[in-house]
């Protein structure tokens, strides 16, 4: 059964959803404000970081190995989202993990569409290697957009012949902008965080209204997933993104990929985010942080 504090923040997700007729603006600054009174925990240290024009913030802990590097990409469907909004998440990962979290603030659609976002995320993941990183000791993690993106990310590693990193977390990841799904109508009435006008919004904002949306760069399903790292999946029960989380770490198994898939009971869309006010985001950190520190 879910807490008393997930059943209230539920609520509170049915009663100020984000609201396309509001428009772009209005929208992202919902998306930020709802973030506003996560406060980071003890401890954190916040550095930013100019990578090659890509603007992102090293995340350290007390007892973060300065060899161990966790490139975090935000959520908000390529159209929402900052850093910023990910400092507590960000610095809970960094403890949890024991590593330094290197948070990115890729850019955003539809100023700058596919595949600005990837082309970002590649930098960042270059940028770490000539800095003498090794990539045995990087993984890369994100949240819905940005779980979908850590994937493209890890698709174009391979592509490039660059080292893999050690392993991948997605958190409730977007991985089919075509939206073929069936969870994306089944779940629409349980879900309170997405809908499907929401979702064809920002890959219309993505990709532009005829762009391809089964490029396997954008829709990581799409893809051959032959020489990926482990991956860690988690998804929501009621999220209408689950057989996008679903469908993937299938067909990542179907290619020899090591997939640990986990599906939490009653939980909704991110809901790891959220870990300083309801109990299970901070039971998904604890068991993403304890499969981080298994790969670095």
């Amino acid at each position: 059964m879910a807490s008393k504090q997930f059943d209230q923040l539920y609520e509170l997700f049915k009663m100020y959803p984000l609201n396309l007729a509001d428009g772009l603006d209005k929208m992202r600054e919902a998306y930020n404000n709802m973030a506003v009174s996560f406060k980071p925990i003890k401890g954190a240290k916040f550095e930013e970081v100019n990578i090659n024009g890509v603007r992102a913030e090293w995340v350290k802990m007390p007892n973060s190995d300065e060899d161990s590097v966790l490139i975090y990409l935000h959520g908000g469907g390529y159209v929402l989202g900052t850093t910023e909004m990910y400092h507590d998440m960000a610095a809970r990962l960094a403890s949890g993990g024991e590593v330094k979290v290197l948070s990115v603030d890729y850019r955003l659609a539809p100023e700058n569409k596919y595949p600005a976002a990837l082309e970002d995320s590649i930098k960042v993941y270059k940028w770490l290697l000539s800095q003498n990183y090794k990539y045995y000791n990087i993984m890369i993690a994100g949240d819905s957009a940005g779980g979908g993106l850590a994937l493209a990310t890890l698709l174009k590693i391979r592509s490039l012949g660059l080292k893999m990193p050690a392993a991948a977390v997605c958190i409730s990841p977007w991985t089919d902008l075509a939206m073929t799904g069936k969870t994306i109508k089944t779940n629409s009435v349980i879900d309170p965080v997405l809908n499907y006008d929401l979702l064809k919004y920002f890959a219309d904002c993505c990709v532009g209204e005829e762009g391809d949306r089964c490029d396997p760069f954008i829709s990581p399903f799409y893809a051959d997933l032959s020489g990926l790292p482990p991956l860690l999946i988690m998804v929501g029960e009621c999220e209408i993104l689950l057989d996008d989380a679903m469908r993937f770490s299938n067909k990542a198994e179907f290619f020899g990929v090591e997939s640990t898939f986990v599906v939490a009971k009653e939980m909704t869309h991110s809901w790891p985010f959220f870990a300083s006010i309801i109990p299970e985001g901070q039971q998904a950190i604890n068991y993403i942080s304890e499969y981080i520190r298994r790969y670095i």
